[in-house]
């Protein structure tokens, strides 16, 4: 009876330190994961200004097509990312390689907001923000899969998706900062104080909070050895080509719609619909706002379920009927609240699906592989369709004149990806 009772406080104990470790890796991943998607995504809210300064061209939109090919240069770097810090996951833990990933990616960062302009320095202006841009996806290339991988491994049957959503979330927190600063800098500096020194102001902060999440990760419990052989990236390709290939479409849609929808908006609203440069910057806010709260509560929901896949057809195939009447309403002026409400209904659909989806691939990769499966899942995805995405449609809108080309392309993207979900394999596993 005693040997019970001594027992029954230790049980107890044992059960508060697990969760709490659990939730201090849970908040130092979806930080730190929230930082580094704010530095990275950051550029695009000043890809014009950027434009200007450093891609300097008698054409104002070959300097903003420059900025935007720039931005899609870090994504080119994504892949190669994935390969090394989510197989440096694989054989160090998920802790040696969060850390590395947000040092990395707060010295891009610097580079960016200290860098002087083209008219200061020349080419080497230029050549530093391009090298600060790959620097930057390099680090962003591995961060997804270690940090998912890192929650997924905390978490119980019943609570993955929740516990792996907040990884999503973060990055719809980061949208809503970067939009909100650059909201609330062009509304308080003049128009030749935001081209002078204000655009600067995002990337300071990203090196003034990143130290936080740098910390938090340094300081965070390591993840348990999977006792399993060291992957080699060629037995990740070999053993589970089919699941990177049928990832790697599936993340088509996610991350065309995050970067047209969110990250390029702005641009497309103040240059192609002629609004104001304030509501068009709050068209990311709301959307990262949405990000943050629906995502979480949708995964609840997921977790309740048997399987992976339904909720996901759901939103996949509303996404396909709202995609092209709202843009259709958008380009024939409802106005700046109206737009702003179009906005928000369809990233509330269209990007609130993290967690299951991110579940879902996750569990199809053994412990000893699941941080490089997929990290060349979402890298390899993002790059092909959403990280030229802003440069392929402003190239379309220039050439054709169709403010519709954003409409097109989402819809592409979403029957990639609904098309590829039919054929991924579909387990819930033990861990």
């Amino acid at each position: 009876m005693s040997t019970d009772a001594a027992a029954i406080p230790m049980s107890a104990a044992q059960a508060g330190s697990a969760a709490a470790k659990t939730r201090r890796v849970v908040v130092a991943t979806a930080i730190g994961n929230g930082l580094i998607m704010f530095d990275f995504t950051v550029y695009v809210f000043s890809a014009a200004i950027i434009g200007r300064h450093f891609f300097p061209s008698a054409s104002p939109l070959a300097s903003l097509l420059m900025s935007f090919a720039t931005f899609g240069g870090g994504f080119v770097m994504r892949p190669v990312g994935a390969m090394i810090i989510g197989n440096l996951s694989d054989h160090k833990g998920r802790k040696a390689a969060l850390t590395f990933s947000i040092a990395l990616m707060l010295l891009g960062t610097g580079i960016i907001a200290f860098t002087p302009s083209y008219a200061t320095i020349g080419v080497p202006a230029t050549i530093l923000i391009v090298a600060a841009r790959l620097m930057q996806g390099l680090a962003a290339g591995g961060e997804i899969g270690t940090a998912s991988a890192a929650m997924l491994e905390l978490s119980s049957a019943g609570r993955r998706c929740y516990l792996v959503s907040w990884r999503a979330a973060s990055q719809g927190a980061s949208a809503l900062a970067g939009a909100l600063v650059g909201a609330l800098t062009t509304a308080a500096l003049s128009p030749d104080e935001m081209q002078n020194w204000g655009w600067r102001i995002p990337f300071l902060l990203g090196m003034l909070i990143g130290p936080v999440g740098w910390y938090l990760r340094r300081h965070m419990a390591e993840m348990p050895s999977t006792g399993r052989a060291r992957p080699t990236l060629k037995s990740v390709f070999a053993q589970h080509g089919c699941t990177l290939w049928y990832g790697m479409l599936m993340m088509a849609a996610p991350s065309a719609s995050i970067y047209i929808a969110v990250y390029y908006m702005p641009t497309y609203l103040v240059r192609t619909l002629h609004q104001s440069p304030t509501i068009s910057l709050l068209s990311a806010c709301l959307s990262g706002a949405l990000i943050f709260i629906c995502t979480p509560l949708l995964a609840r929901v997921a977790d309740r379920q048997r399987r992976r896949k339904p909720i996901q057809y759901v939103t996949l195939t509303t996404s396909i009927v709202l995609v092209y009447p709202a843009f259709l309403a958008l380009t024939h002026g409802v106005g700046e609240w109206g737009s702003l409400l179009i906005i928000g209904g369809y990233v509330a659909v269209a990007l609130s699906n993290g967690g299951a989806s991110t579940v879902m691939m996750l569990e199809a990769f053994p412990r000893h592989q699941r941080a490089a499966g997929m990290s060349m899942i979402y890298s390899f995805g993002a790059t092909v369709f959403g990280g030229f995405s802003p440069f392929i449609v402003t190239w379309l809108i220039g050439v054709s004149g169709n403010p519709m080309a954003p409409a097109w392309y989402l819809l592409a993207a979403l029957c990639i990806s609904l098309f590829a979900l039919t054929r991924f394999p579909d387990k819930v596993e033990a861990l």
